[in-house]
């Protein structure tokens, strides 16, 4: 069973439940075949997201989403038999504004943002045209595993 860790900023709670990010979690890596690993999940706000961007990206600006994979060793506070693949960083007023551009809820859309923070745990990623349409297509049948079907992402995403 996946170990889903989630923590989400007091001002957000009304927009997300702990529940709604474990599910889209633990159906991206059941997807993939990784039901023995952990994730954590923050939900936070634009300053937070943006200092993290410029420090690890070098992007002086907030954006939806950064995955930050676990380096060798990192698995310290993991269950024995749980591979820890990383933590998700989840900006909310950039998932709100964006939940708001494609017509559906923020929560919809930070549901999204972990699975697509989650695959990039798992090493897919979207810089060339195959790998985009591969990332997508598996991002459309977990977003419908979780009955979000018509949940699609942002072409910055």
């Amino acid at each position: 069973m996946p170990e889903i860790s989630t923590q989400i900023d007091d001002q957000f709670q009304a927009d997300i439940s702990d529940r709604q990010l474990t599910v889209a979690a633990t159906e991206t890596l059941a997807a993939c075949g990784k039901t023995d690993a952990a994730v954590t999940i923050v939900i936070t706000d634009n300053d937070a997201v943006q200092a993290l961007n410029r420090q690890f990206r070098g992007v002086d600006a907030p954006t939806d989403v950064l995955s930050f994979p676990a380096e060798t060793g990192d698995d310290f506070f993991a269950p024995q038999d749980t591979l820890y693949l990383g933590d998700i960083i989840i900006a909310a007023p950039v998932a709100r504004r964006q939940a708001a551009a494609m017509g559906h809820t923020p929560a919809d859309e930070m549901m999204l943002l972990t699975v697509h923070g989650v695959l990039h745990l798992l090493g897919y990623d979207h810089h060339t045209p195959a790998e985009k349409a591969e990332m997508w297509q598996k991002q459309a049948e977990i977003l419908s595993a979780c009955g979000l079907s018509h949940v699609k992402p942002t072409e910055g995403t």
